[in-house]
């Protein structure tokens, strides 16, 4: 499957951010996935809130529980 270039980016920041979060490179932590899954689709939800008319940023921001 090919990934797209701009979610490859994500899935990579969302990587970088769990391993900076919970400081343990190289090492298992139990909540590494959850942080990291936390955070792609973060990101995800604000790439989209950029798409849309500012009239919905803050109610997508609200559902998603985003500041």
């Amino acid at each position: 499957m090919i990934m797209n270039k701009l979610i490859k980016e994500f899935a990579e920041q969302a990587e970088e951010y769990a391993d900076a979060k919970l400081q343990t490179p190289g090492e298992y932590h139990p909540d590494w996935h959850d942080v990291c899954d936390e955070r792609f689709a973060e990101l995800i939800v604000r790439e989209c809130i950029n798409l849309v008319p500012w009239m919905y940023e803050a109610k997508i921001k609200e559902h998603f529980n985003l500041t």
